[in-house]
């Protein structure tokens, strides 16, 4: 059968403007120019000769034609992207790829792949460490870890760990003063921050903390700022200043003596967050899955009793 079909490139082109209903952001979504997008559009109205958008001041309005394609094109494409994993040359069932976040993956998980590979030498892990959510769609990635609150739709998803989050310092920096021994010395010492967690309302950071603790008279902006939990610890390990850590990414280093908590909990350090273990629901019975499933599990209950 032949099948008389417009430009890929247009396509997909048209299919990201309709979904951010921007030139712009869907240039920079295809690595292109909007010019680039514009014509590649204008290009598909022609075949179809229909107009797809209408194009307002602030941006851009689907017409009857284009919203009636737009889910139909998107369905397509993900298709497309299907179809061309099942072709690649790599067999995808021995890889499992996990999404982690850089510091978790850094922290926690990587020092303990190891065991994985023992107790399931059949599977390859990929780790995709990045920030960014996974769509499960395109993306090649078969289970996430994600920290947050744990409402996620569409898919599967299992509270692993319940996050504890307090200071932490080096030993040295204890011995060579000024004193920490209670949340009020803070005054005389450097913070370390987290940037996305400044940025973010479902993260801890020190004003937070500072304020559940009732210290205002302490600046919770000031110190060095990294874009990483896990280069922030290092900081602190390295002396530089006190971190505010999440309980599983300083298990590790708390147990080694790299960091210590100077003083005794004095507030409810428990979080409304945690890391969650995330999949879509025909993953369910992929034994990839199952075996990261029931091994993450098994590591977290062994390590329960230091998080």
């Amino acid at each position: 059968m032949t099948r008389r079909l417009p430009p890929l490139n247009a396509l997909r082109a048209f299919e990201a403007a309709a979904r951010h209903l921007s030139f712009k952001a869907a240039a920079e979504e295809l690595h292109i120019t909007p010019a680039a997008i514009s014509q590649q559009v204008r290009g598909l109205e022609e075949h179809v000769g229909r107009p797809l958008f209408r194009r307002i001041t602030r941006g851009l309005v689907l017409t009857e034609t284009g919203a009636a394609a737009a889910p139909l094109l998107r369905e397509g494409l993900d298709r497309f992207a299907e179809a061309a994993d099942r072709m690649r040359d790599i067999p995808r069932s021995s890889i499992l790829t996990v999404s982690v976040a850089p510091s978790l993956a850094a922290k926690w998980l990587v020092p303990r792949m190891e065991r994985f590979r023992e107790a399931y030498p059949e599977f390859d892990v990929r780790l995709d460490a990045t920030n960014a959510l996974s769509t499960f769609k395109h993306d090649g990635v078969d289970v996430a870890l994600r920290f947050g609150g744990g409402n996620y739709r569409g898919v599967h998803t299992e509270r692993l760990i319940a996050e504890t989050v307090f200071p932490v310092c080096s030993p040295q920096l204890l011995d060579r003063g000024p004193p920490l021994e209670a949340p009020e010395d803070l005054s005389g010492h450097t913070l370390l921050h987290v940037q996305p967690a400044l940025d973010s309302e479902a993260a801890a950071n020190w004003q937070m903390w500072l304020s559940a603790a009732g210290l205002d008279n302490i600046d919770p902006s000031r110190g060095p700022r990294f874009s990483h939990d896990s280069m922030a610890l290092q900081a602190a390990i390295e002396g530089q200043g006190i971190a505010l850590a999440v309980s599983t990414l300083v298990v590790d280093d708390l147990a080694a003596g790299r960091l210590v908590r100077p003083f005794a909990p004095t507030i409810n350090e428990d979080t409304a967050f945690g890391y969650h273990l995330v999949y879509p629901h025909d993953k369910a019975t992929d034994p990839r899955v199952r075996a990261f499933h029931d091994w993450i599990s098994a590591e977290i209950r062994q390590a329960e009793p230091g998080m």
